[in-house]
């Protein structure tokens, strides 16, 4: 992790007619680092996202990601980034030799460097004997890596993942992070919305949004000394009582 800034967000705002999704959040993050955007679900953690990605324009405030600014050069955001969603970002009806090759393309790789990046990624799931299965017919825990996998094949300055570990078992959530961490340590920027409070502790900093608002910002080892809590789940009921007192 370096002190270079990769993402900077001031007072970035989402409405939906009289619904603020998100409300007004700033924050920044660096180069290399694990950054958790964490909350409940409904917070507005995957709205705030979709905007940093390109894909959503904001209602107010201001954003820049890899240097580019999300209103006036989304599409130039989307070449320095990977994405994986939550509902699972792959064609189940392909071969993940296929995806593979698709993925490759859409991120602009050279044919060569397809065929050498796909080899040593199916290598290192261990996927030889899968290659030319169709990914619907894999295991759920095996299509989240593959999905990560190929969400990075590009070597993106930035990858966003929405929920990654939603609906699979704590052994292959944690499986998972070790392919996050492998990722950070080759200098990628992870951005991650999780509403599993315990994958915080993987994170260099989280940002915990309560109802649209980033209500609390640090390293969970000080964020847990701030709220004086032993766990991340303490210091999200605190946070989220803080809210509900604030706003009644």
């Amino acid at each position: 992790m370096t002190e270079e800034r990769v993402i900077e967000v001031e007072k970035l705002t989402k409405r939906f007619g009289d619904f603020t999704a998100v409300d007004g959040i700033t924050f920044h993050v660096r180069r290399g680092e694990i950054f958790g955007f964490l909350g409940a679900n409904g917070a507005g953690k995957t709205t705030a996202m979709r905007m940093l990605c390109g894909l959503l324009s904001p209602t107010a405030g201001r954003a820049e990601v890899a240097g580019f600014d999300v209103y006036r050069e989304a599409d130039r955001i989307k070449h320095h980034i990977g994405y994986m969603s939550q509902r699972f970002s792959l064609y189940e009806d392909l071969t993940v030799a296929e995806n593979i090759r698709l993925f490759g393309g859409i991120y602009g790789l050279t044919k060569r460097a397809i065929r050498e990046r796909g080899a040593e990624l199916i290598s290192r799931l261990e996927l030889q004997e899968e290659a030319h299965h169709r990914v619907g017919s894999l295991p759920l825990g095996w299509k989240q890596k593959l999905a990560f996998s190929v969400a990075v094949i590009h070597r993106p300055r930035i990858v966003f993942l929405d929920e990654p570990t939603g609906g699979v078992d704590p052994i292959t959530r944690r499986r998972f992070w070790d392919l996050i961490i492998q990722a950070a340590d080759a200098g990628i920027t992870v951005f991650v919305t999780t509403h599993y409070m315990d994958e915080a502790e993987y994170c260099d900093r989280v940002s915990m949004m309560v109802d649209g608002r980033i209500e609390a910002l640090d390293s969970p080892a000080a964020l847990k000394r701030q709220f004086e809590a032993s766990t991340m789940d303490e210091v999200f009921l605190q946070l989220a009582r803080k809210a509900t007192r604030r706003d009644d």
